[in-house]
């Protein structure tokens, strides 16, 4: 299978390149030529456990890497997590359950792809005989998950940026305190925004980025999408028969790459009936998805770090798909959208997508409710998939981080602190950080002196 870019002024890659190169050389992003259709598939898949789900599913996109080598990194990819399901589907009340994608070595659901492409990067650093520097930001899971897919991996080095304060204490610790030489998390004055677009002008120097042979980790990575199309897969093959057709997913959404591989998956002929994308008070995609206008405002601080974005960095492939593949017109949007801050859809799949806003006050009355109603703990941003839950839908909210992770938040909504042996362990390590400017110069500069050569 071949991959584009959604800008259209790029070669179409294979399955590897297309990983290894990140963001395509125009600035788009890559996407698939065409979305295979699985509707035959679904009742062989039933009896497979995660693994070996994963690898059928991928095995379809990754077609230049050999079966038996692609099997084997899928399936040391899920041996650090810590529930038999990898992604257990838990069922709270009638028409009502919580994915939880938080079992994972970091506690939250970017380790599904993160702990795959550390793997995917590595053997394409054996096989090609190259050296890879890995760049990303964060707003607080993403850095982690990604600096524990590639921690002490020859040949590689991977730089995080993430806002300074503006990460919890445990997320900046997973980051910070890892003792691994081939890791280097930078602090930056200003919000995941300023890093994002300072990461991707960096990105957008081609020379520099040839020498260092930089690869993008955020989730305008190909492989990061689709590895976490199989999580949704997994949910809706394990829910009863009778459910499956009426099943909304209710998605804690910042930077539109978890809802975005749902919404790819119901595309490839799995039959989701809809998507409800939870924001929290920095509510761009909320905007979107009740008025057609896709416009950036101020980002406020909030309970539910992870989700402070304004800039959904995945959304360009929402709007190829949008615009029926036409990237004359994605060009133009994006044109308009950096120009002007704003853009109004013409068309789009209203009714696969309902949206909900939820303020702090919200997500700490949220995490009380359902403490008290399911007797379940939920971090501040999966409380946010609990607002305004449809009643004539099944609803799976996904639980997108492990509550541990956020023990002020939940001690003080519902006067207990949640823990997990990995991150006490933390508290007693030195914090190794790197203060840098949320530059593009900044960002080269640290880049020239400690890259993987």
């Amino acid at each position: 299978m071949k991959f584009l870019s959604t800008r259209g002024q790029t070669p179409v890659l294979g399955f590897s390149d297309a990983v290894a190169t990140g963001l395509a050389p125009d600035g788009g992003l890559y996407l698939p030529e065409t979305l295979p259709d699985f509707s035959g598939d679904l009742a062989r898949f039933e009896s497979l456990n995660y693994p070996e789900l994963c690898f059928e599913f991928l095995r379809v996109f990754a077609t230049d890497i050999p079966p038996e080598t692609l099997r084997q990194l899928v399936s040391a990819s899920y041996t650090r997590f810590d529930h038999p399901d990898i992604a257990a589907l838990k069922p709270l009340a009638k028409n009502l359950y919580v994915l939880e994608l938080f079992h994972g070595p970091t506690l939250a659901f970017k380790d599904f792809a993160l702990q795959l492409l550390g793997n995917l990067y590595a053997h394409q650093c054996r096989v090609r005989g190259q050296t890879i520097n890995v760049l990303g930001a964060t707003s607080g899971d993403t850095g982690a998950a990604a600096i524990h897919g590639l921690l002490g991996r020859p040949g590689t080095a991977i730089f995080i940026l993430y806002p300074d304060g503006r990460v919890s204490p445990l997320q900046e610790r997973q980051m910070t305190c890892t003792g691994a030489q081939n890791v280097f998390a930078l602090a930056v004055d200003g919000t995941f925004d300023d890093a994002q677009t300072a990461l991707k002008e960096v990105f957008g120097d081609q020379e520099f980025r040839t020498r260092h042979r930089l690869s993008a980790v955020n989730s305008i990575n190909l492989a990061r999408v689709l590895a976490q199309c199989v999580y949704y897969l997994s949910a809706w093959l394990r829910l009863p028969p009778g459910e499956r057709d009426h099943v909304e997913f209710v998605v804690p959404t910042g930077n539109f790459g978890n809802v975005l591989a749902g919404w790819m998956l119901q595309k490839m002929g799995v039959p989701i009936r809809g998507f409800r994308v939870a924001t929290n008070q920095n509510d761009i995609l909320h905007h979107l998805f009740t008025t057609g206008e896709y416009r950036v405002g101020e980002v406020h601080p909030s309970l539910a770090p992870s989700m402070d974005i304004q800039v959904a960095s995945n959304f360009e492939r929402f709007i190829w798909f949008a615009v029926g593949g036409d990237a004359a017109r994605v060009r133009a949007v994006m044109r308009t959208f950096q120009a002007t801050g704003r853009y109004t859809f013409e068309n789009f799949d209203r009714d696969s997508f309902s949206s909900t806003r939820t303020s702090d006050a919200e997500i700490a009355r949220i995490i009380t409710r359902v403490h008290r109603d399911y007797g379940y703990i939920v971090d501040p941003h999966t409380a946010c998939g609990f607002q305004e839950l449809n009643p004539e839908r099944v609803n799976v909210v996904l639980a997108t981080a492990s509550p541990a992770k956020f023990p002020d938040t939940i001690r003080a909504a519902i006067g207990l602190e949640p823990t997990h042996p990995s991150l006490e362990a933390l508290k007693s390590r030195a914090i190794v950080k790197h203060r840098i400017k949320a530059t593009p110069a900044a960002m080269r500069a640290f880049i020239d002196a400690h890259a993987e050569q």
